[in-house]
């Protein structure tokens, strides 16, 4: 599989060349992204996240409670007649209830763990990117990390002859999508049942509210837990290779206009549906932009 090693300086000589070299055995072999590299399946010990993206977890849902505030930016409240300015106090003190749906997306500043970057114009003719939409793992100090959602090989795991993500078949016709340029295999979970013994497990990292991701070494933990019947095949979605950036490379691909940074709600990622067709529009759409290309 060839893969890229984006440099900061190089991001854009690469747009142009549309051309991705292998990396050299000393990058296949230094990772420098904060996936967990040892998990111990059978005790069902934690990993330890590393990086400024741990946080504690908590019950509510933060994101959802930034999406109202958002919301209730937009709403302004209507002109109202001279005649009843004098019941302007009266006015503001019963504001209408903000509300978000099932389904939501807006823009925010900077990219956050959970968060999707999605590709602008300016990476069009970029077969590799064009038109993505990556949810972003990791923001630590060794730079972030992310998969591309909307890429599907239309091959399944067996089909594909790829053993690092497959334990003694038991997710062999699973379909295995490419998440980036860079060599790892990645997966991610979402249990449909309203006890999470994913999350209750401690193996895999929350991504956002109900949304895991395990790499290939706690692919056997994640087995173990589908033949207890605690989470279903359907739950889980296959990823061969992931993206990358150096640490500040991210931030100035933003600036330069390739990258539309959006939060969203877990809902709009549905690991069910293999094709993923039209994610990319879906999202505008949720952010408000009628018009897509």
């Amino acid at each position: 599989m060839e893969a890229c090693f984006l440099a900061s300086n190089s991001f854009t000589k690469t747009l142009e060349s549309a051309t991705f070299p292998k990396r050299s055995s000393t990058q296949s072999q230094s990772k420098r992204v904060g996936l967990p590299s040892s998990i111990t399946c059978c005790r069902m010990e934690s990993s330890s996240p590393s990086g400024d993206d741990y946080k504690p977890s908590i019950n509510t849902d933060w994101r959802s409670f930034r999406a109202k505030l958002v919301a209730a930016e937009k709403v302004s409240l209507p002109k109202l007649p001279t005649s009843i300015v004098g019941d302007l106090d009266t006015v503001v003190d019963q504001p209408q209830p903000i509300t978000v749906g099932d389904k939501w997306a807006h823009t925010i500043h900077e990219p956050e763990r959970g968060c999707l970057l999605l590709a602008t114009e300016k990476l069009d003719g970029v077969h590799i990117f064009e038109r993505t939409v990556i949810l972003v793992l990791s923001t630590g100090p060794m730079g972030p990390s992310g998969i591309i959602l909307n890429r599907p090989s239309l091959m399944s795991i067996k089909e594909t002859r790829s053993t690092a993500l497959d334990v003694a078949g038991t997710f062999s016709d699973r379909p295995l999508f490419f998440g980036g340029p860079l060599e790892e295999g990645l997966f991610l979970v979402r249990p449909k049942k309203d006890d999470d013994k994913v999350g209750g497990s401690g193996v895999f990292d929350e991504v956002m509210k109900g949304l895991y991701y395990g790499t290939k070494e706690s692919v056997g933990c994640a087995a173990e837990m589908v033949k207890r019947n605690m989470v279903g095949l359907g739950d889980f979605r296959f990823f061969d290779g992931y993206c990358g950036w150096e640490k500040e490379q991210l931030n100035n691909e933003i600036r330069a206009g390739y990258w539309t940074v959006a939060a969203c709600s877990p809902s709009v990622i549905e690991l069910s549906n293999v094709g993923s067709a039209g994610l990319w529009e879906k999202i505008l759409r949720l952010m408000g932009r009628r018009k897509v290309r």
